[in-house]
C-alpha cells in the first residue's frame, strides 16, 4: 500500500491530464471522427502538454532554475507554469476549435484558467497541489462526458476518485503540501470546469 501511495505522485503527474483527457474523449465520443485526424491531434496534443514542457523542464534543470519535476519550490513553477499557459494558448489557436470539438476546446481552456490561476497564486508566493488541479480537472470532464453523451462512465469515475484520494495521501506522505494546498488545488482545478459547462454542456 506504501509503494501505491508513493507511486500516485508519478502515475499521475499534472503533465499527462490534458493528454488523458484528450485521449480519453476521443475513445468515448459517439461522433465519428477520421482516424487519421484523431492520431493528427493526439500527436500534436502529445508534441505541445507533454513532449516541449519536459525538454523545457530539463532545460531549467541545467540553467539550475528547477531541481525535481514537482518544482516544490514556488519560486520554481513561475517559468514553467508561464511557458504551459502559452502552449495551452497554442492548443486553443492552432489545433482545437470550439466548433468542431466543443468538449475537448472548453476542456483545454478550463485547464487554461486553472493553470493562470496557478501562476497567480505563485507570483503571490502561494504553493497550491498542481496534482490536484490537473486530476479536479479531468475529474469534472469526465462526469460532464457522462451527462452530455448520456454515456455509462461510472467506472472511470470512480477510478478517478480512488486517483484523487490516493494522489492528495501521496502528496501527504511527502510533506509536499498541506491539507489547505491540496484542497485549494481541487478546487482551482474543478471550478474552471464546472464554469465552462455554460458553454457547451
Amino acid at each position: 500500500m506504501r509503494f501505491v501511495i508513493k507511486s500516485a505522485s508519478y502515475i499521475f503527474h499534472p503533465l499527462w491530464m490534458p493528454f488523458a483527457g484528450s485521449l480519453f474523449y476521443f475513445l468515448v465520443t459517439p461522433r465519428f471522427f477520421p482516424e487519421p485526424l484523431i492520431k493528427a491531434k493526439l500527436l500534436a496534443i502529445a508534441i505541445t502538454t507533454l513532449f516541449i514542457p519536459i525538454v523545457f523542464y530539463f532545460l531549467l534543470k541545467n540553467l539550475g532554475k528547477a531541481k525535481s519535476a514537482f518544482l516544490s519550490d514556488v519560486n520554481e513553477r513561475l517559468w514553467p507554469l508561464f511557458f504551459y499557459i502559452l502552449l495551452l494558448g497554442l492548443n486553443l489557436y492552432q489545433i482545437l476549435n470550439a466548433y468542431n470539438y466543443p468538449a475537448l476546446y472548453y476542456f483545454f481552456v478550463g485547464i487554461l484558467f486553472s493553470i493562470l490561476t496557478s501562476y497567480i497564486l505563485a507570483l503571490l508566493k502561494l504553493k497550491i497541489s498542481l496534482h490536484m488541479v490537473g486530476l479536479a480537472g479531468i475529474f469534472m470532464f469526465v462526469i460532464a462526458l457522462s451527462i452530455f453523451f448520456s454515456l455509462n462512465l461510472v467506472f472511470s469515475i470512480v477510478f478517478l476518485i480512488i486517483a484523487l484520494g490516493l494522489t492528495a495521501t501521496s502528496r501527504l506522505y511527502f510533506k509536499a503540501h498541506t491539507r489547505a494546498e491540496i484542497v485549494l488545488g481541487f478546487f482551482i482545478g474543478l471550478l474552471p470546469q464546472l464554469i465552462v459547462l455554460n458553454y457547451w454542456l
